[in-house]
């Protein structure tokens, strides 16, 4: 039995389960979304030679001839992706193809009948896919990657402002340690994925338009005269995209290896967050707000599981395990050129995808979080051992002798109380002015400048422009 192909048949989970969070992507790094690209990149090109005075052979373009080039460009459907496919199966050769469907466009306009072979004048097929994958990672990443993770940062700020000045036993090493806030910790992811998307923002995003082995070669030979690495930089720049003047047969993708790295990271920061919240969920810092209908056990009726976040930490994993074979991969290629990178660069949209899953699966997540104060009031009034360190930093400041030694022998790995701590204090003999600087702390005061690093934070991320 073969099954018609639909959500529910989909091999790969995110055009099946997860369609719906990644459905923004097909129109850029889908096959339709490569084969419309290939197509833009060939016809922009015959456009480009035809406003270039020194390709004499091909005429000026009239501007019914432009208008119906545009319509191309404009009005590319299934429809029309479908043909090229068609053409493939014949040429077996997927830019091949490209090049036949736009002869047969220009052989239905008015005088261009002649001129059809100026499409892919001079060119190896890489010079159509690098620059094809450039503009479709450049609008990809704009349109459907770059603002969710936007929202991820926001959102993660907005709690971090929330709670700047809610007071939170730390833990090192999983052991209680000095009072932070819970905000603080948010500003602290948040500030950390600000860096890594604004790295993604900073990486050019390169091409080439050079031949086939990046010399020009087919070019000077039909056209001594012209300034060819001028041309093909204009013609780049004018797609959107960054001159690299030097390459093999392929553009060789560092930049892509860039921006996947730094997505990587962005994936990682975010999965140690999702773990780190699911902690605090296990804990009683946070509780989840319940969802009507929604089961959190098929057999334990009372559970409200942090599924959102684990959902995020297992596609944040598959994302990056693609993302990172493609940074460590796409770079390397034999000599002048292997295909290796072709079959790889397929799936691009592969690690993206699973990171945009992650992302919403994290959103949905931080949605549902409610702050437990008083689960964080009761940790902190249990571990009045916090103060051990202040008091020792007082000490030291005094020129007391051996001040963490004496703390450490009455405090280490001890529960202490309130009034345990008074009587430690008594039995230092500190001044009595330092008695009661020391006395008037409690855990939940004890959060250092916590508060006021948090609000930074906020403004950074404000001043930033995140949408």
């Amino acid at each position: 039995m073969t099954l018609t192909l639909s959500e529910l048949t989909s091999l790969n989970p995110l055009d099946g389960r997860y369609a719906r969070h990644t459905a923004g992507l097909r129109e850029w790094l889908s096959e339709y979304g490569l084969i419309r690209h290939r197509v833009l990149v060939e016809v922009s090109w015959f456009q480009f030679l035809a406003a270039h005075p020194q390709i004499t052979e091909l005429p000026a373009l009239t501007g019914a001839q432009s208008a119906a080039l545009d319509a191309i460009l404009d009005e590319f459907s299934e429809a029309d992706a479908h043909r090229v496919k068609a053409l493939e199966a014949t040429t077996n050769h997927d830019v091949k193809a490209v090049e036949y469907f736009v002869k047969e466009r220009l052989a239905q306009i008015d005088g261009l009948a002649a001129h059809t072979e100026f499409v892919h004048f001079a060119c190896t097929s890489e010079d159509i896919n690098n620059l094809a994958y450039g503009m479709m990672l450049k609008r990809g990443l704009e349109a459907e990657v770059l603002p969710v993770m936007a929202e991820v940062i926001t959102a993660i700020t907005a709690e971090a402002e929330r709670y700047a000045a809610k007071p939170m036993l730390s833990r090192t090493h999983g052991q209680v340690a000095s009072p932070t806030t819970m905000g603080k910790e948010m500003a602290n992811v948040a500030a950390r994925l600000l860096r890594q998307y604004q790295q993604i923002q900073e990486v050019a995003i390169l091409g080439k338009i050079n031949g086939a082995v990046g010399n020009f070669n087919a070019h000077a030979s039909a056209y001594p005269d012209a300034d060819w690495p001028a041309l093909g930089q204009a013609f780049v720049e004018g797609l959107g995209l960054n001159w690299n003047p030097y390459t093999t047969q392929i553009e060789p993708h560092d930049y892509v290896a860039e921006i996947f790295q730094a997505i990587g990271r962005f994936n990682t920061i975010l999965l140690d967050f999702d773990r780190d919240i699911w902690a605090y969920i296990s804990i009683g810092y946070f509780r989840q707000r319940k969802v009507e209908g929604e089961t959190g056990s098929s057999t334990m009726p009372h559970k409200v599981n942090p599924i959102d976040f684990e959902n995020s930490e297992g596609n944040l994993g598959m994302a990056n395990a693609v993302l990172h074979h493609m940074a460590e991969k796409l770079p390397v290629s034999r000599w002048q050129r292997d295909l290796t990178d072709s079959t790889v660069l397929r799936n691009i949209g592969v690690g993206l995808a699973y990171s945009l899953v992650a992302y919403r699966s994290s959103l949905k997540g931080i949605g549902k979080l409610e702050l437990a104060p008083e689960r964080l009031a009761a940790d902190l009034d249990d571990s009045w051992e916090v103060l051990a360190e202040p008091i020792q930093t007082i000490m030291r400041k005094l020129g007391v002798e051996e001040p963490y030694e004496k703390l450490k022998a009455l405090t280490r790995g001890e529960s202490m109380s309130r009034e345990r701590i008074a009587d430690v204090i008594s039995a230092l003999a500190l001044p009595e002015d330092v008695n009661r600087q020391i006395l008037a702390m409690t855990p939940a005061s004890y959060i250092g400048d916590a508060e006021r690093l948090t609000r930074q934070l906020v403004a950074e991320v404000t001043a930033a422009g995140l949408q």
